[in-house]
């Protein structure tokens, strides 16, 4: 019985694996718009019935492959991380890890960072998962703070809403930071998807493309507005 069972649970892993590969695809060649369970049940030779089984809605399907991008976007940051001692070259590569990811999977980058699908509302099930490479991010900011090795910066006060905004967020992600250093990782993490989503969507034609020299120059640029050393 536990032998047939894992046999199961192996078949439907695979059978999950490709009706996901196969989204991925038509994602890519069409867009999420035009993504339906039914073309992707015909590419695989299944019925329609068999597929919702396993995805019950295209809202569902699409909900596994965001969160699934979520999830290697966030890996690809914490790779990047991990492949340097001191702070600023796990900063880098950090940022350097989401582009390279970015450019390799622009559809699903553009799937998660890019125009709202219409009639899709995001569940909470994809909140932790999208906000991997922020922490990625934050959580080199809070180790340098707490080596003392973060520079103050001088910046204008807060307004009232936004200071109750930061005020919220620190409670969950970084109370011991000054609020100050708190709101510029929020602008620092939306200029990181900025630069990348010009690039992947050609923003860039004219001017700074290709763009490897000016991405390594803008996240150098990036920390120091943080105050991270060097």
């Amino acid at each position: 019985m536990n032998a047939s069972q894992t046999a199961r649970e192996r078949a439907r892993t695979e059978l999950t694996r490709e009706i996901k590969e196969e989204a991925r695809r038509q994602l890519a060649a069409e867009g999420a718009e035009r993504l339906s369970l039914r073309g992707v049940a015909r590419e695989l030779g299944l019925v329609s019935s068999a597929l919702y089984r396993y995805f019950p809605s295209k809202d569902e399907l699409l909900t596994a492959l965001i969160i699934d991008a979520y999830n290697a976007i966030g890996d690809a940051a914490e790779t990047g991380a991990a492949g340097s001692a001191d702070l600023v070259g796990r900063w880098r590569g950090a940022c350097h890890g989401v582009r390279a990811w970015a450019r390799a999977h622009p559809r699903e980058y553009l799937l998660i960072y890019g125009a709202t699908i219409p009639g899709y509302v995001a569940p909470q099930d994809t909140v932790g998962p999208a906000a991997r490479v922020a922490l990625v991010l934050l959580g080199i900011v809070r180790e340098a703070a707490a080596a003392g090795e973060l520079t103050p910066v001088t910046a204008p006060p807060l307004s009232p809403g936004l200071s109750r905004q930061i005020q919220a967020l620190a409670a969950s992600v970084g109370p011991e930071l000054p609020h100050g250093v708190l709101a510029r990782a929020v602008l620092v993490w939306t200029q990181l998807f900025g630069l990348i989503s010009f690039e992947l969507t050609g923003q860039y034609v004219g001017s700074v493309d290709p763009a490897d020299e000016f991405f390594e120059y803008a996240i150098g640029e990036l920390a120091g507005f943080l105050g991270l050393p060097g």
